[in-house]
């Protein structure tokens, strides 16, 4: 992961947060705690690191706070913003689009607020949806629901395009809620404006249900998603306890990294195999996965297995790459392996078995988010609409070391995070499990 590189060269990061121009508003904000640029979050927490970076660099790598500026570049009387949510669903896209226009009607005083829809496609000639105004009536029970009320794609358009199209609606304010593809399409979007001196400023809500984005410790979604996954947990461990050799698989969100698997497991101390895209495992032989769960039957008479969708890919035979319009690389159903190759071994092995697979992603997806995300929500919104307002672009809106923090979007779109094996989380699954590495 980049953070390891971050620690022993930190000139080679490149932190500092684009600004349209001089800030000459008053902030208009009553309720606002106002924060200067040249307020930092150190990026280390610990005191042996800070040591080795101070020993190799005149300055300490830092993020620069998220917060209300006193003075800000965009006058909220003649302010027109645009709201956009792209990629898959995620619990708590209505909470964010109702904190946005929340704060940016009560606290900035800005009256017109346009809903894009479904996209970055809705910015674009080929849009056959026009946007929607939003209001604070208009949004004021949309947190009860699931999904997004302005709909949602995949795929990316041309930037220059997009950027013709805010200008044409004199939009000068564009917030951007999605994961790693979109956010890659918001600083496309900026660097355009920037390039022909558009004063747009371009803010991100990190949205991304695997909680995967670099330099950002918590993405909105994840809690939700853990809690709902944890529930379906208990309902593969009730199937499997209920059947003679039960095994009950349940395959989770996770392309890439393992964060939703790995915290809906240890959540839920029924999981006895927990598979994760950054570690390999066996199918067949004396060390491979059947064998181990048919030693977990043996010992308990069922045994649950959870696992993320992007796990052992390698166990495929074709290295054929599908994509999404996203530019994502499909993956391979690794829980009907599974289910075909626990099938098999215990029939080899003349053992009954009862397999019941579960693949609740879309439920996951779709469901309102819990207490915890919706505040989450409503803070990453409020912080959002003040970068915004103060003129800064081409960032998303970050958390770490319990700051909010302003994040280039290119940082947090350089590498995706992953589970680290030495970390308390992953120590804490084998723990749980018992699973043998």
């Amino acid at each position: 992961m980049a953070y390891e590189n971050v620690l022993n060269d930190p000139s080679a990061f490149d932190f500092g947060i684009e600004q349209l121009g001089k800030s000459q508003y008053s902030n208009p904000s009553r309720n606002a705690v106002f924060v200067e640029d040249i307020e930092r979050i150190i990026f280390s927490s610990q005191l042996k690191n800070l040591k080795h970076q101070l020993e190799i660099c005149a300055e300490l790598p830092s993020f620069e706070k998220a917060g209300a500026r006193r003075k800000i570049f965009h006058n909220p009387e003649s302010t027109q913003a645009a709201i956009i949510t792209c990629g898959g669903l995620c619990p708590g896209l209505n909470n964010v689009i109702k904190g946005l226009v929340n704060i940016l009607e009560q606290d900035y005083g800005v009256k017109n607020i346009l809903g894009i829809r479904y996209g970055y496609k809705g910015l674009t000639q080929a849009s056959t949806h026009p946007p929607i105004q939003l209001n604070s009536l208009i949004v004021d029970q949309i947190h009860k629901q699931g999904g997004t009320i302005l709909g949602s794609s995949r795929g990316s358009q041309d930037p220059e395009e997009m950027v013709d199209m805010l200008q044409a609606r004199g939009i000068n304010l564009l917030f951007c809620i999605g994961g790693d593809g979109t956010l890659k399409g918001a600083q496309a979007i900026a660097e355009a404006a920037i390039g022909r001196k558009a004063n747009i400023s371009i803010v991100g809500v990190p949205k991304t249900i695997d909680n995967d984005l670099g330099f950002v410790e918590k993405t909105f979604g994840f809690e939700t998603s853990v809690q709902t996954a944890s529930e379906i947990i208990t309902s593969a461990q009730h199937e499997a306890e209920g059947a003679e050799n039960g095994i009950g698989i349940v395959k989770l969100m996770g392309r890439d990294s393992g964060f939703i698997t790995a915290t809906a497991s240890l959540a839920n101390s029924v999981v006895d195999f927990c598979l994760i895209p950054e570690t390999p495992f066996h199918i067949g032989g004396p060390n491979g996965i059947c064998t181990a769960i048919q030693r977990r039957i043996e010992q308990k008479n069922h045994a649950v297995i959870v696992v993320a969708e992007g796990a052992g890919q390698e166990l495929f035979a074709s290295n054929e790459s599908k994509i999404d319009a996203s530019g994502n690389i499909l993956k391979e159903d690794i829980g009907e392996l599974l289910k075909e190759e626990l099938t098999a071994h215990f029939k080899q092995n003349n053992m009954t078995i009862n397999i019941k697979y579960l693949d609740p992603s879309y439920h996951i997806r779709s469901v309102a988010a819990n207490a915890s995300d919706a505040v989450f929500c409503q803070l990453l919104a409020e912080y959002a609409v003040h970068a915004g307002m103060s003129g800064k672009t081409n960032l998303v809106i970050g958390y770490w070391n319990n700051f909010f923090t302003h994040v280039p979007i290119n940082l947090a779109t350089k590498e995706r995070r992953m589970v680290d094996l030495d970390s308390a989380l992953w120590r804490g699954v084998m723990s749980a499990t018992h699973q043998e590495k």
